[in-house]
């Protein structure tokens, strides 16, 4: 399913053929445009990265092939409306996405956005958002972002986002208009536990996940650690051939609470096994291995991983089907294997599997033995 690496002349550069061997085709009925009536309505692909073997379900049997002595690793952002309709001060419409959530209240500080039809952006346009808000495009760089300095009411930014954001739904989802704050996608594009505002796009693994399944887990014995990785341009910026020659993304901020960083270090004195839910808990938890260890703080992570990585920490994650071309497709092949996730692909697709964010689910355990 996934393309064969090209050779010989004309196939272009090395770091573009390396890109193209995670494209794939995928018929466009299969991209989810709603989510399923429940949250745990979804199915659920379980692939044995050491065998290659794979077996459907439907989400809930989660419960049922997690070990009793495992550790499901969530993380606990919260999508916050970071898309911001208005005009520019010449006429005409513009849609700006925040790459990260601000903190305290319009200032001087330049925040990086995505101009949504980005043609003839430059310094000094100037746009207008309601509510006395408006920004200046201080900078301009590469596929539409750029750096805005705004300015606006004394009131802080995640209650202007919570008054004038959009959901900042993915592309693939067709929308009419940018869903509001209080809408039903609003409510399903979040984790039924996301308490820390911060995330310009969902942990969309989590999205399958009910109270009623969490209980279950606890009442199996499997513990539940929340982390905190805000997602951003990171996890969603198509991947160029700059992030294969330079081995990493745009940071995402992250917070690790002393409980969280308790339990962790318990589980692996244990020996118990970490289950990451999405590839931003996973990103997360190797950063940490691989940067001192789980301790308590905050930070931001750049981390890009790609076949050839050594996990440290997650032995298996639950996660969505994901984009081709993607560091989160290259984040899943290197856990399982590019072979192991290409068949898994070609059986989701072959069976009706929803794709995306909205779509069904993936568990992935790995023998790590055979990482790689």
């Amino acid at each position: 399913m996934f393309r064969k690496k090209q050779s010989g002349p004309g196939a272009g550069s090395i770091l573009e053929d390396e890109l193209g061997l995670y494209d794939y085709n995928l018929p466009p009925e299969l991209i989810a445009q709603e989510p399923v009536p429940r949250r745990d309505g979804s199915r659920l692909l379980h692939l044995d990265g050491a065998t290659g073997l794979t077996g459907h379900y439907m989400f809930p049997r989660l419960v049922d092939l997690l070990r009793p002595d495992d550790v499901l690793v969530l993380n606990r952002t919260k999508v916050v409306p970071a898309r911001l309709q208005g005009r520019k001060r010449t006429g005409g419409k513009v849609e700006v996405l925040l790459l990260s959530v601000p903190q305290g209240r319009p200032g001087p500080q330049v925040l990086e956005g995505l101009v949504k039809g980005a043609r003839g952006l430059k310094k000094g346009m100037e746009f207008e958002f309601g509510q006395d808000l408006t920004a200046r495009v201080v900078e301009v760089h590469e596929y539409g972002r750029c750096g805005l300095r705004f300015t606006g009411p004394d009131q802080d930014w995640t209650d202007l986002l919570y008054q004038l954001g959009r959901v900042p739904l993915p592309p693939y989802i067709k929308r009419a208009e940018a869903p509001s704050a209080g809408s039903a996608d609003a409510v399903r594009y979040q984790t039924v536990y996301a308490d820390e505002a911060g995330a310009v796009a969902a942990p969309t693994a989590g999205l399958h996940f009910t109270p009623k399944i969490l209980e279950d887990l606890e009442a199996k014995g499997i513990g539940l650690v929340s982390l905190t990785l805000h997602v951003g341009y990171g996890t969603f910026e198509p991947l160029r051939p700059r992030h294969l020659k330079e081995g990493r993304l745009h940071p995402e901020p992250y917070f690790v609470s002393e409980a969280a960083a308790e339990s962790l270090n318990r589980a692996v004195d244990q020996g118990r096994r970490l289950v990451a839910v999405g590839t931003s808990t996973l990103r997360l938890l190797e950063h940490l291995a691989l940067n001192g260890g789980f301790r308590p703080g905050q930070g931001r992570t750049e981390l890009f991983i790609r076949p050839g990585f050594v996990f440290r920490a997650a032995g298996a994650m639950v996660t969505n089907f994901h984009l081709p071309k993607t560091s989160l497709l290259m984040l899943v092949s290197a856990l399982a294997g590019r072979e192991n996730i290409r068949a898994a692909y070609h059986q989701a697709v072959e069976k009706g599997y929803r794709f995306y964010s909205f779509g069904d689910a993936m568990f992935i355990e790995v023998d790590p033995a055979v990482r790689s």
